[in-house]
């Protein structure tokens, strides 16, 4: 159900997280959200303050969907809150120290930044049935969308992605423990659509990883699209599916960025979802003659910033790679994004709010050249920087 991006070509947007403001000293700790409004006036006015400055920042970029920056996620080793979040608030799940399978088939080892990142991660046990907690997703975007009148935007991860950091210790079979976690999130998304949320966005199904494995069927892959048809039956809002490579703390999981396999794009177009999102800022944009070779009414996210490199890309770096993608796909059609998100420890805030920057210059060069219209930068307005010519300090 496209709305917000209904009648916006090149729409811009962040996938998600980004870094927080350093006196954002607070978590949630597992905490209901809602109880931790009420009960610490600390973390009350620093994540409120936190979410008005990542809205801002985004406006003041040029960004036309917005996101609350993740501030929910506590400042954990990795950005393991992604997952944490969701399983801590799900009744049924324990925690146990040792055992975790993050990141195992990379094989990290001693020495390694993944292996420190893996170590961090507690095994998540599932030990009885599976039961929704208080997740309260429609209260974290009011919280983000009362600070401004663009849309923004809530993300969560998927159920799959979800499941694979899980280690089933009740269910018969994986598939069961799957679509309850699929109908536990649905029932969360339903209610954040009706709250009014304009785009939810699910993220990191694993098509594409999966379609890596020489040993991954036909039928693995539409058990992927149906558990994601089935996470978001009947929810009211634009649908985004964000896709990536990983990124546990800024880091590349393959060091050669993979092209997305045929298989798992066609699969990934099958979704219920309006707006499918891809990668490709890392690979300049080599996926962009398969994305372009099927028909389909689904608008395609490009990434055309880095997520995983502190420096930031030129206006014209991006624009390049977006008359690229033109080549394959209708500018109505073309959504422009990050890579993935900024996360919290890896990129610094003033790194992310420049490539933001730079992503709507990069778009407003395309925009200029096809007579659209130009979205506002007040970051790159000259008349509101500061002044170093002569004479300026007297001024």
């Amino acid at each position: 159900m496209l709305s917000a991006t209904r009648d916006l070509p090149l729409a811009t947007a962040m996938v998600g997280s980004y870094p927080r403001p350093r006196w954002f000293d607070r978590s949630l700790g597992g905490r209901d959200f809602r109880l931790a409004l009420g009960d610490d006036e600390v973390f009350r006015e620093q994540y409120l303050d936190a979410v008005a400055v990542c809205v801002s920042d985004q406006e003041r970029a040029g960004l036309d969907v917005l996101t609350d920056g993740d501030a929910r996620f506590d400042l954990s080793v990795g950005g393991k809150a992604w997952w944490d979040y969701v399983a801590e608030r799900l009744e049924g799940i324990v925690s146990q120290g040792t055992g975790s399978e993050a990141f195992a088939r990379f094989s990290p080892r001693p020495g390694q930044i993944l292996w420190e990142v893996r170590e961090s991660m507690p095994a998540k046990v599932v030990v009885d049935r599976l039961a929704r907690g208080p997740l309260r997703f429609a209260d974290l975007w009011r919280a983000a969308q009362r600070m401004s009148a663009k849309p923004v935007k809530f993300g969560t991860i998927s159920a799959q992605v979800l499941a694979g950091r899980l280690r089933n210790e009740h269910y018969p079979t994986d598939r069961e423990l799957l679509f309850d976690l699929c109908d536990i999130l649905n029932a969360e998304l339903r209610e954040l659509a009706a709250a009014g949320c304009p785009v939810i966005q699910v993220e990191e199904p694993s098509h594409h990883t999966l379609a890596l494995q020489p040993s991954t069927t036909a039928a693995d892959l539409r058990l992927q699209t149906e558990a994601v048809n089935r996470l978001v039956r009947g929810v009211q809002a634009e649908l985004w599916v964000h896709t990536c490579w990983g990124n546990p703390n800024q880091q590349r999981l393959y060091w050669a960025v993979p092209s997305y396999p045929p298989a798992a794009v066609e699969e990934l177009l099958q979704l219920d979802a309006d707006v499918v999102t891809f990668e490709c800022a890392s690979s300049e944009g080599r996926d962009f003659s398969c994305f372009g070779r099927y028909r389909t009414d689904k608008k395609i996210g490009i990434g055309v910033v880095s997520h995983t490199t502190t420096t930031v890309e030129p206006p014209d770096v991006v624009a390049g790679l977006i008359r690229k993608a033109l080549e394959h796909i209708p500018p109505e059609r073309l959504v422009l994004t990050t890579d993935c998100g900024f996360g919290r420890e890896g990129i610094s805030r003033r790194i992310a709010f420049y490539k933001c920057v730079a992503l709507v210059q990069g778009a407003n060069l395309v925009r200029r050249e096809l007579g659209l219209p130009e979205a506002l930068v007040r970051a790159a307005d000259p008349r509101l920087a500061f002044d170093f010519g002569a004479g300026a300090a007297q001024r």
